[in-house]
């Protein structure tokens, strides 16, 4: 595709997002092991979380139904995509990666394809390439997509972990506007990996950290240093969301929501306090959904989009962290 002759700006098309059916509640998991509902809602605001309920049901069929949702949102074809990003630490496979399976599955072929890995940043991420790949003028639509069926890779056996995380996906198209001043006006794409074995999947045993005791480690299942997490995540929204909004010289009354990773009540708390940001402009549905890492941020984008509450010409702030350790931000002009 030509480059524009003049520069562009990048619109949320439409939204879209993917949930499984069954429903693992508190009470489910205090049968299974040794917790109970007041424990994990005291701890995370969880109430329930959606999990796959069958070995069938995973990542790939979550994200071809969210960008299906997203299509026709939008009103377009999947042959009008030109990319496709998949954000996940959940694929299948590596090799093909989810985005070109999922480019076949909907007709979208020869769009470009691939996944990216950035943990619970990953839908953030993705949407920061979007619009800088359509703003350099070579791409016209990009579907993102965030997704993670965690059930697939957490340990039932070990309750601090599983009783986080839900499955779930969710999609934006981004396309090509002639206003330039449409889109993500700024953001941050970042990433520290010297603290990498906080929050760690080994599929082998040379991928444990020397530190880890061999009783608290199963190969293909998530683990994760409760407390190192929930320090950087505390310290990283706060800091994160306060970098943007001073490089945009924005107030909170400026923006219209501040769309966050869904990590645990706790956290958000933390940080609508420290900022002073009101409830009504936090969204929040951990309680129904659990963390579902990469398909956090754009279920919430859906959701608030299905209500209404995504208005042209307001501003959002999409902030995220994850393994990695990773984060990033993105502050959008609708």
């Amino acid at each position: 595709m030509p480059e524009p002759s003049q520069p562009c700006g990048v619109r949320i098309a439409g939204t879209g997002s993917a949930v499984p059916e069954k429903v693992l509640t508190n009470h489910d998991l205090a049968e299974m092991m040794d917790t109970s509902d007041d424990w994990i809602r005291q701890r995370t605001g969880i109430g329930e979380r959606r999990i796959c309920s069958s070995d069938d049901e995973g990542a790939f069929e979550l994200q071809c139904r969210a960008v299906s949702a997203a299509l026709e949102d939008a009103g377009m074809q999947a042959s009008d995509l030109d990319l496709i990003i998949a954000a996940s630490v959940t694929s299948e496979m590596t090799c093909p990666s989810n985005a070109c399976r999922v480019a076949h599955q909907i007709g979208a072929a020869p769009a470009g394809a691939f996944d990216i890995v950035a943990a619970c940043s990953g839908f953030v991420y993705g949407l920061n390439i979007a619009d800088s790949l359509i703003r350099s003028g070579r791409h016209r639509n990009i579907a993102v997509i965030g997704c993670d069926a965690m059930s697939k890779v957490v340990d039932y056996e070990e309750r601090t972990v599983s009783v986080l995380f839900g499955d779930a996906a969710g999609s934006a198209i981004l396309s090509r506007d002639d206003d330039p001043g449409k889109g993500s006006i700024y953001q941050v794409i970042e990433a520290d990996g010297s603290s990498w074995p906080s929050l760690y999947l080994p599929r082998k045993e040379s991928d444990v950290p020397e530190k880890a005791s061999e009783s608290d480690v199963r190969m293909g299942k998530l683990r994760m240093d409760g407390r190192d997490v929930y320090r950087f995540a505390v310290s990283k929204f706060k800091s994160v969301i306060e970098d943007a909004m001073n490089a945009t010289q924005l107030s909170v009354d400026d923006v219209s929501q501040f769309i966050c990773h869904q990590s645990n009540i706790r956290i958000i708390e933390s940080a609508k306090e420290k900022l002073g940001l009101p409830d009504d402009k936090v969204y929040v549905n951990i309680d129904r959904y659990g963390n579902t890492s990469a398909g956090s941020v754009g279920l919430c984008l859906d959701e608030l989009n299905k209500a209404g509450r995504l208005v042209e010409g307001e501003t959002i702030v999409l902030v995220a962290f994850g393994g990695g350790l990773t984060w990033a931000s993105s502050v959008w002009k609708l």
